[in-house]
Protein backbone atom coordinates (compact mmCIF):
# COMPACT_ATOMS: atom_id res chain seq x y z
CA UNK A 1 0.00 0.00 0.00
CA UNK A 2 0.89 3.70 -0.48
CA UNK A 3 0.93 6.35 1.57
CA UNK A 4 -2.77 8.08 0.81
CA UNK A 5 -4.28 4.91 -0.51
CA UNK A 6 -7.95 5.62 0.11
CA UNK A 7 -9.41 2.08 0.73
CA UNK A 8 -13.22 1.36 0.54
CA UNK A 9 -14.71 -1.55 2.29
CA UNK A 10 -18.58 -2.48 1.72
CA UNK A 11 -19.77 -5.63 3.85
CA UNK A 12 -23.11 -7.10 2.69
CA UNK A 13 -24.99 -8.38 6.18
CA UNK A 14 -28.52 -9.94 6.71
CA UNK A 15 -29.94 -6.70 8.21
CA UNK A 16 -27.76 -4.31 6.37
CA UNK A 17 -25.26 -2.78 4.05
CA UNK A 18 -22.65 -0.74 6.25
CA UNK A 19 -19.33 1.16 4.29
CA UNK A 20 -15.91 2.36 5.60
CA UNK A 21 -13.81 4.70 3.81
CA UNK A 22 -10.22 4.38 4.72
CA UNK A 23 -6.85 6.32 4.36
CA UNK A 24 -3.33 5.26 4.67
CA UNK A 25 -1.80 7.93 6.73
CA UNK A 26 1.94 8.88 6.76
CA UNK A 27 2.62 5.73 9.36
CA UNK A 28 1.08 3.14 7.44
CA UNK A 29 -1.90 2.70 9.78
CA UNK A 30 -5.66 3.68 8.39
CA UNK A 31 -7.34 6.62 9.53
CA UNK A 32 -11.32 6.62 9.18
CA UNK A 33 -12.91 8.89 6.90
CA UNK A 34 -16.27 8.05 7.14
CA UNK A 35 -18.82 5.26 7.87
CA UNK A 36 -22.31 4.69 7.32
CA UNK A 37 -24.49 2.01 6.85
CA UNK A 38 -28.17 1.11 5.67
CA UNK A 39 -31.11 -1.38 6.48
CA UNK A 40 -31.07 -4.34 3.97
CA UNK A 41 -33.00 -7.17 3.87
CA UNK A 42 -31.88 -9.20 0.40
CA UNK A 43 -30.40 -11.60 2.06
CA UNK A 44 -31.98 -14.86 3.95
CA UNK A 45 -29.93 -17.63 5.75
CA UNK A 46 -27.36 -16.67 3.40
CA UNK A 47 -29.02 -16.62 -0.02
CA UNK A 48 -28.96 -13.55 -2.40
CA UNK A 49 -33.38 -12.78 -2.40
CA UNK A 50 -33.77 -9.00 -3.24
CA UNK A 51 -30.34 -8.20 -5.35
CA UNK A 52 -32.23 -4.51 -6.61
CA UNK A 53 -32.64 -4.54 -2.63
CA UNK A 54 -29.20 -4.73 -2.19
CA UNK A 55 -28.32 -2.31 -4.76
CA UNK A 56 -30.10 0.56 -3.20
CA UNK A 57 -28.73 0.01 0.42
CA UNK A 58 -25.32 -0.15 -0.95
CA UNK A 59 -26.24 2.74 -3.33
CA UNK A 60 -27.55 4.71 -0.49
CA UNK A 61 -24.86 3.72 1.84
CA UNK A 62 -22.21 4.84 -0.72
CA UNK A 63 -24.08 8.18 -1.50
CA UNK A 64 -23.92 9.05 2.23
CA UNK A 65 -20.17 8.12 2.42
CA UNK A 66 -19.31 10.95 -0.60
CA UNK A 67 -21.26 13.24 0.57
CA UNK A 68 -19.05 13.36 4.10
CA UNK A 69 -16.13 12.49 2.23
CA UNK A 70 -16.31 15.06 -0.47
CA UNK A 71 -15.68 12.86 -3.13
CA UNK A 72 -16.85 10.27 -5.66
CA UNK A 73 -16.38 6.72 -4.80
CA UNK A 74 -16.64 4.20 -8.13
CA UNK A 75 -14.96 1.01 -6.62
CA UNK A 76 -14.83 -0.97 -3.50
CA UNK A 77 -13.87 -3.94 -1.60
CA UNK A 78 -16.64 -6.16 -0.30
CA UNK A 79 -17.39 -9.43 1.40
CA UNK A 80 -18.45 -12.72 0.96
CA UNK A 81 -19.70 -15.31 2.95
CA UNK A 82 -17.71 -18.50 3.88
CA UNK A 83 -20.28 -21.15 2.31
CA UNK A 84 -18.89 -19.47 -1.15
CA UNK A 85 -15.80 -19.39 -0.69
CA UNK A 86 -13.42 -23.12 -0.20
CA UNK A 87 -9.76 -23.00 0.15
CA UNK A 88 -7.00 -24.89 -1.61
CA UNK A 89 -3.74 -25.68 -0.03
CA UNK A 90 -0.74 -25.06 -2.67
CA UNK A 91 3.28 -24.52 -2.68
CA UNK A 92 5.92 -23.66 -5.43
CA UNK A 93 9.69 -23.83 -5.45
CA UNK A 94 11.51 -21.10 -6.83
CA UNK A 95 15.26 -21.59 -7.50
CA UNK A 96 17.42 -18.25 -7.73
CA UNK A 97 20.19 -18.25 -10.18
CA UNK A 98 22.64 -16.46 -7.92
CA UNK A 99 21.97 -17.13 -4.19
CA UNK A 100 24.63 -14.36 -3.98
CA UNK A 101 22.82 -11.86 -5.59
CA UNK A 102 19.73 -12.71 -2.46
CA UNK A 103 16.46 -12.91 -3.29
CA UNK A 104 14.38 -10.29 -4.93
CA UNK A 105 10.96 -8.98 -4.63
CA UNK A 106 10.28 -10.21 -8.82
CA UNK A 107 11.53 -13.72 -7.60
CA UNK A 108 8.55 -13.34 -4.80
CA UNK A 109 6.17 -11.93 -7.44
CA UNK A 110 6.75 -14.84 -9.88
CA UNK A 111 6.73 -17.57 -6.89
CA UNK A 112 3.08 -15.85 -6.43
CA UNK A 113 2.12 -16.24 -10.20
CA UNK A 114 3.04 -19.94 -10.29
CA UNK A 115 1.58 -20.82 -6.86
CA UNK A 116 -1.80 -19.66 -8.99
CA UNK A 117 -1.17 -22.11 -11.54
CA UNK A 118 -3.70 -24.97 -10.84
CA UNK A 119 -6.94 -26.69 -12.23
CA UNK A 120 -10.02 -24.73 -11.16
CA UNK A 121 -13.55 -26.08 -11.20
CA UNK A 122 -15.73 -24.17 -13.80
CA UNK A 123 -18.38 -23.05 -11.13
CA UNK A 124 -15.49 -21.15 -9.22
CA UNK A 125 -13.10 -18.71 -9.34
CA UNK A 126 -10.17 -17.58 -8.23
CA UNK A 127 -10.43 -14.34 -5.63
CA UNK A 128 -7.47 -14.23 -3.66
CA UNK A 129 -4.22 -15.84 -2.73
CA UNK A 130 -2.51 -15.96 0.85
CA UNK A 131 1.11 -16.22 0.69
CA UNK A 132 1.70 -17.83 3.75
CA UNK A 133 5.13 -18.99 4.72
CA UNK A 134 8.41 -19.08 2.82
CA UNK A 135 10.63 -21.87 3.38
CA UNK A 136 14.42 -21.01 2.49
CA UNK A 137 16.91 -23.77 1.88
CA UNK A 138 18.34 -24.30 5.33
CA UNK A 139 14.63 -24.42 6.48
CA UNK A 140 14.15 -21.07 8.06
CA UNK A 141 10.45 -19.87 8.18
CA UNK A 142 10.56 -16.25 7.05
CA UNK A 143 7.77 -13.99 6.43
CA UNK A 144 9.73 -11.76 3.36
CA UNK A 145 12.67 -13.74 1.73
CA UNK A 146 13.30 -10.55 0.00
CA UNK A 147 17.20 -9.71 0.06
CA UNK A 148 17.97 -13.66 1.69
CA UNK A 149 20.83 -15.39 0.69
CA UNK A 150 19.29 -19.03 -0.35
CA UNK A 151 19.64 -20.57 -3.61
CA UNK A 152 15.67 -21.36 -3.56
CA UNK A 153 12.59 -21.18 -1.42
CA UNK A 154 9.48 -22.62 -1.04
CA UNK A 155 6.49 -20.86 -0.83
CA UNK A 156 3.51 -22.43 0.62
CA UNK A 157 -0.45 -20.46 0.03
CA UNK A 158 -3.55 -20.64 0.31
CA UNK A 159 -5.66 -20.21 -2.89
CA UNK A 160 -9.03 -18.69 -2.34
CA UNK A 161 -11.45 -19.72 -4.80
CA UNK A 162 -15.35 -18.43 -4.61
CA UNK A 163 -18.66 -19.46 -6.67
CA UNK A 164 -18.96 -18.40 -10.08
CA UNK A 165 -22.34 -17.80 -9.82
CA UNK A 166 -22.23 -15.75 -6.44
CA UNK A 167 -19.59 -13.86 -7.73
CA UNK A 168 -21.92 -12.68 -10.89
CA UNK A 169 -24.98 -11.95 -8.67
CA UNK A 170 -22.85 -9.38 -6.64
CA UNK A 171 -20.71 -8.07 -9.62
CA UNK A 172 -24.32 -7.35 -11.05
CA UNK A 173 -25.57 -5.71 -7.64
CA UNK A 174 -23.02 -3.62 -7.61
CA UNK A 175 -22.71 -2.28 -11.03
CA UNK A 176 -26.36 -1.56 -10.59
CA UNK A 177 -25.68 0.77 -8.08
CA UNK A 178 -22.48 2.19 -9.91
CA UNK A 179 -19.90 0.59 -7.68
CA UNK A 180 -16.92 -1.68 -9.17
CA UNK A 181 -15.15 -4.31 -7.48
CA UNK A 182 -11.55 -4.07 -6.51
CA UNK A 183 -11.42 -7.07 -4.58
CA UNK A 184 -13.62 -10.03 -2.99
CA UNK A 185 -12.70 -10.99 0.56
CA UNK A 186 -14.18 -14.07 2.89
CA UNK A 187 -16.04 -12.30 6.53
CA UNK A 188 -13.51 -14.20 8.84
CA UNK A 189 -10.36 -14.06 7.17
CA UNK A 190 -10.95 -9.84 6.98
CA UNK A 191 -12.15 -10.15 10.53
CA UNK A 192 -8.90 -11.93 11.80
CA UNK A 193 -6.36 -9.27 12.83
CA UNK A 194 -9.49 -7.18 14.37
CA UNK A 195 -10.88 -9.93 17.05
CA UNK A 196 -7.30 -11.68 17.64
CA UNK A 197 -4.91 -10.38 20.03
CA UNK A 198 -1.29 -11.21 19.17
CA UNK A 199 -1.36 -14.57 20.88
CA UNK A 200 -3.92 -15.61 19.16
CA UNK A 201 -2.57 -15.04 15.94
CA UNK A 202 -0.04 -17.53 16.38
CA UNK A 203 -2.79 -20.35 18.13
CA UNK A 204 -5.12 -22.74 15.84
CA UNK A 205 -8.22 -20.81 16.28
CA UNK A 206 -12.05 -20.75 15.26
CA UNK A 207 -13.86 -17.73 14.57
CA UNK A 208 -16.88 -17.70 14.99
CA UNK A 209 -19.24 -14.44 14.02
CA UNK A 210 -22.56 -14.77 15.17
CA UNK A 211 -24.44 -12.42 12.79
CA UNK A 212 -28.19 -11.10 12.54
CA UNK A 213 -29.10 -13.92 9.83
CA UNK A 214 -26.00 -16.19 9.65
CA UNK A 215 -22.74 -17.43 11.60
CA UNK A 216 -19.84 -17.44 9.81
CA UNK A 217 -17.09 -19.89 10.96
CA UNK A 218 -13.39 -19.29 10.12
CA UNK A 219 -11.00 -21.68 11.25
CA UNK A 220 -7.14 -20.78 11.03
CA UNK A 221 -4.22 -22.91 11.86
CA UNK A 222 -1.71 -20.02 13.00
CA UNK A 223 -1.65 -17.66 9.99
CA UNK A 224 -3.18 -20.84 7.49
CA UNK A 225 -5.99 -19.79 6.48
CA UNK A 226 -8.15 -23.74 7.02
CA UNK A 227 -11.86 -23.81 6.47
CA UNK A 228 -14.66 -21.26 6.12
CA UNK A 229 -18.14 -21.65 6.53
CA UNK A 230 -21.51 -20.33 7.19
CA UNK A 231 -24.74 -21.65 9.36
CA UNK A 232 -27.73 -19.74 8.58
CA UNK A 233 -28.91 -19.19 12.19
CA UNK A 234 -27.59 -15.97 14.09
CA UNK A 235 -29.32 -13.31 16.04
CA UNK A 236 -32.52 -13.34 14.54
CA UNK A 237 -32.99 -16.65 15.18
CA UNK A 238 -33.00 -16.24 18.92
CA UNK A 239 -35.96 -13.58 18.63
CA UNK A 240 -38.28 -15.39 15.87
CA UNK A 241 -37.70 -18.13 18.42
CA UNK A 242 -38.71 -15.73 21.48
CA UNK A 243 -41.60 -14.37 19.47
CA UNK A 244 -43.24 -17.74 18.18
CA UNK A 245 -43.02 -18.75 21.49
CA UNK A 246 -44.01 -16.14 23.70
CA UNK A 247 -46.77 -15.39 21.45
CA UNK A 248 -45.51 -11.84 21.14
CA UNK A 249 -44.37 -9.01 18.69
CA UNK A 250 -40.46 -9.60 16.95
CA UNK A 251 -40.07 -5.90 18.13
CA UNK A 252 -40.89 -6.55 21.87
CA UNK A 253 -39.22 -10.01 21.29
CA UNK A 254 -36.09 -8.34 20.51
CA UNK A 255 -36.25 -6.11 23.39
CA UNK A 256 -36.76 -8.79 26.22
CA UNK A 257 -33.65 -10.47 24.09
CA UNK A 258 -31.81 -7.36 24.81
CA UNK A 259 -32.94 -7.09 28.26
CA UNK A 260 -32.85 -10.49 29.52
CA UNK A 261 -30.02 -11.72 27.53
CA UNK A 262 -28.91 -15.02 29.07
CA UNK A 263 -27.56 -18.33 27.40
CA UNK A 264 -27.74 -20.22 29.98
CA UNK A 265 -30.79 -20.54 32.79
CA UNK A 266 -28.31 -22.06 35.24
CA UNK A 267 -26.93 -18.42 35.89
CA UNK A 268 -30.60 -17.02 36.73
CA UNK A 269 -29.82 -14.54 39.74
CA UNK A 270 -33.67 -13.20 40.35
CA UNK A 271 -36.46 -15.24 38.48
CA UNK A 272 -37.90 -11.76 38.00
CA UNK A 273 -41.83 -11.45 36.09
CA UNK A 274 -42.06 -9.97 32.60
CA UNK A 275 -45.22 -8.49 31.57
CA UNK A 276 -45.60 -9.39 27.62
CA UNK A 277 -47.15 -6.28 26.32
CA UNK A 278 -47.94 -6.89 22.98
CA UNK A 279 -49.37 -10.77 23.79
CA UNK A 280 -51.74 -12.00 20.81
CA UNK A 281 -53.58 -14.53 22.97
CA UNK A 282 -57.44 -14.70 23.94
CA UNK A 283 -57.32 -15.30 27.99
CA UNK A 284 -55.81 -11.55 28.67
CA UNK A 285 -55.12 -8.82 26.83
CA UNK A 286 -51.14 -8.66 29.42
CA UNK A 287 -49.51 -11.87 30.06
CA UNK A 288 -46.91 -12.38 32.56
CA UNK A 289 -44.15 -14.64 32.68
CA UNK A 290 -40.94 -15.65 34.60
CA UNK A 291 -37.95 -14.19 32.93
CA UNK A 292 -36.39 -17.97 33.48
CA UNK A 293 -39.40 -18.70 30.49
CA UNK A 294 -37.83 -16.58 28.58
CA UNK A 295 -34.20 -17.83 29.02
CA UNK A 296 -35.23 -21.31 28.20
CA UNK A 297 -35.82 -20.01 24.85
CA UNK A 298 -32.82 -18.09 24.41
CA UNK A 299 -30.83 -21.32 25.80
CA UNK A 300 -32.36 -23.70 23.98
CA UNK A 301 -31.70 -21.98 20.74
CA UNK A 302 -28.01 -20.80 21.56
CA UNK A 303 -27.66 -24.57 22.27
CA UNK A 304 -29.19 -25.19 18.72
CA UNK A 305 -26.26 -23.39 16.99
CA UNK A 306 -23.03 -24.47 18.86
CA UNK A 307 -24.27 -28.02 18.30
CA UNK A 308 -24.72 -27.75 14.75
CA UNK A 309 -21.01 -26.20 14.78
CA UNK A 310 -19.52 -28.86 17.12
CA UNK A 311 -21.26 -31.19 13.90
CA UNK A 312 -19.54 -29.47 11.14
CA UNK A 313 -16.06 -28.96 12.43
CA UNK A 314 -16.54 -32.94 13.59
CA UNK A 315 -17.71 -33.92 10.73
CA UNK A 316 -14.83 -32.12 8.89
CA UNK A 317 -11.99 -33.80 10.92
CA UNK A 318 -10.92 -30.12 12.12
CA UNK A 319 -12.37 -29.86 15.96
CA UNK A 320 -9.34 -31.66 17.44
CA UNK A 321 -6.78 -29.78 16.09
CA UNK A 322 -8.94 -26.25 17.57
CA UNK A 323 -7.48 -25.16 20.81
CA UNK A 324 -9.20 -21.70 21.08
CA UNK A 325 -12.38 -20.70 19.70
CA UNK A 326 -13.46 -16.27 19.50
CA UNK A 327 -17.12 -15.63 19.83
CA UNK A 328 -17.94 -12.02 17.96
CA UNK A 329 -20.65 -10.23 16.10
CA UNK A 330 -23.95 -8.13 16.92
CA UNK A 331 -25.95 -11.88 16.78
CA UNK A 332 -24.38 -12.59 20.19
CA UNK A 333 -22.66 -9.91 21.81
CA UNK A 334 -25.92 -9.36 24.25
CA UNK A 335 -26.16 -12.17 25.44
CA UNK A 336 -24.69 -13.09 28.10
CA UNK A 337 -22.74 -16.18 29.08
CA UNK A 338 -23.10 -17.42 25.37
CA UNK A 339 -19.25 -18.01 25.74
CA UNK A 340 -19.80 -20.82 28.84
CA UNK A 341 -22.29 -22.78 26.80
CA UNK A 342 -20.05 -22.67 23.64
CA UNK A 343 -17.55 -24.19 26.07
CA UNK A 344 -20.02 -26.84 27.50
CA UNK A 345 -21.55 -27.90 24.34
CA UNK A 346 -17.76 -27.82 21.98
CA UNK A 347 -15.68 -29.12 24.89
CA UNK A 348 -13.12 -26.47 23.81
CA UNK A 349 -12.39 -22.87 25.48
CA UNK A 350 -13.98 -20.18 24.53
CA UNK A 351 -14.05 -16.44 24.95
CA UNK A 352 -15.80 -13.09 23.58
CA UNK A 353 -13.60 -11.43 21.57
CA UNK A 354 -12.15 -8.19 23.66
CA UNK A 355 -9.38 -6.87 22.02
CA UNK A 356 -8.82 -3.44 22.23
CA UNK A 357 -8.97 -2.07 18.85
CA UNK A 358 -11.83 -4.16 18.50
CA UNK A 359 -13.96 -1.84 21.38
CA UNK A 360 -12.69 1.46 19.72
CA UNK A 361 -15.38 0.48 16.64
CA UNK A 362 -18.72 0.58 16.52
CA UNK A 363 -20.32 -2.85 16.41
CA UNK A 364 -22.53 -2.11 13.23
CA UNK A 365 -19.29 -1.03 11.07
CA UNK A 366 -16.95 -3.46 12.85
CA UNK A 367 -16.44 -6.06 9.85
CA UNK A 368 -16.89 -3.53 7.07
CA UNK A 369 -13.64 -1.49 9.54
CA UNK A 370 -11.45 -4.81 9.79
CA UNK A 371 -12.34 -5.30 5.52
CA UNK A 372 -10.50 -2.00 5.44
CA UNK A 373 -7.48 -3.19 7.97
CA UNK A 374 -7.27 -6.41 5.80
CA UNK A 375 -6.55 -5.17 2.92
CA UNK A 376 -4.71 -1.85 4.08
CA UNK A 377 -2.40 -4.40 5.47
CA UNK A 378 -1.18 -7.26 2.10
CA UNK A 379 2.23 -8.26 1.78
CA UNK A 380 3.98 -7.59 -1.92
CA UNK A 381 0.90 -5.22 -2.83
CA UNK A 382 2.22 -2.01 -4.67
CA UNK A 383 -1.25 -0.57 -4.75
CA UNK A 384 -4.48 -1.27 -2.74
CA UNK A 385 -6.38 1.98 -3.18
CA UNK A 386 -10.24 1.64 -4.42
CA UNK A 387 -10.87 4.55 -7.24
CA UNK A 388 -12.13 7.81 -6.31
CA UNK A 389 -12.53 10.95 -8.32
CA UNK A 390 -14.43 14.43 -8.10
CA UNK A 391 -16.08 13.94 -11.18
CA UNK A 392 -19.63 12.11 -12.07
CA UNK A 393 -17.93 9.85 -14.81
CA UNK A 394 -19.10 5.91 -14.32
CA UNK A 395 -16.10 3.82 -13.92
CA UNK A 396 -15.88 1.10 -16.31
CA UNK A 397 -16.64 -2.61 -14.55
CA UNK A 398 -13.68 -4.57 -14.54
CA UNK A 399 -13.62 -8.13 -14.16
CA UNK A 400 -13.08 -9.75 -10.88
CA UNK A 401 -10.04 -11.82 -12.13
CA UNK A 402 -8.21 -8.58 -13.47
CA UNK A 403 -8.78 -7.39 -10.34
CA UNK A 404 -6.71 -10.02 -8.29
CA UNK A 405 -4.07 -10.44 -10.81
CA UNK A 406 -3.95 -5.87 -10.37
CA UNK A 407 -4.44 -6.46 -6.50
CA UNK A 408 -1.40 -8.33 -6.44
CA UNK A 409 0.86 -8.10 -8.91
CA UNK A 410 0.20 -4.34 -9.94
Amino acid sequence: MAVGDIIVGIDIGTSKVSTVVGKVNNFKQIEIICNTDYKCHGISKGQIIDEDGISIAISKSIRDAEEIANFKINSAYVTIPGKYISIVQNSVVKEIKDRFDGISSKDVISALNTVREIDIPEDQELIDILPDKFILEDGKTVEDPTGSYSSSFTLMAQLILANKNYIKKITNICKKAGIDIDGIVPITLAERNLVLDSNELNDNIMILDVGAGNTEIGIFHGSSYIYSNTLPLGGDSVTNDIAYVLNISKEEADKLKRQYGLALKSFIDNDTNIILNTYNGTDTRNKTIKSSELIEVIEARIEEIFSLINKEITLQGLKNSINNVILTGEGISNISKSDMAGKIILNIPVKVSSTRLLSTVQPVYRTSYALVRYISSRPFVKRVSSTIDTKADKSVIKTVLGKVRDFFYS
